[in-house]
């Protein structure tokens, strides 16, 4: 029998899918995302988490950019 599961795909870098598959690892089993990880640019994940991923995602990015200082 065919079972259909609503989710999202998530396309990204590799370097960003493998934040996304930590970030679902720190969390306990209850409360993880993926719901399969189609190959190493691809996730499927479920559609309620969208909005916390491109928030980390977005915080993760800030936190790794370079800022070059201002000269006074």
């Amino acid at each position: 029998m065919v079972q259909a599961i609503k989710g999202v795909l998530v396309s990204c870098d590799i370097p960003m899918a493998q934040f996304v598959i930590h970030m679902n690892e720190q969390l306990p089993a209850a409360q993880q995302f993926i719901i399969y990880v189609l190959d190493d640019t691809n996730i499927f994940v479920q559609p309620n988490v969208v909005d916390m991923i491109q928030k980390r995602l977005q915080e993760f990015r800030d936190q790794n950019t370079y800022e070059k200082p201002l000269q006074a």
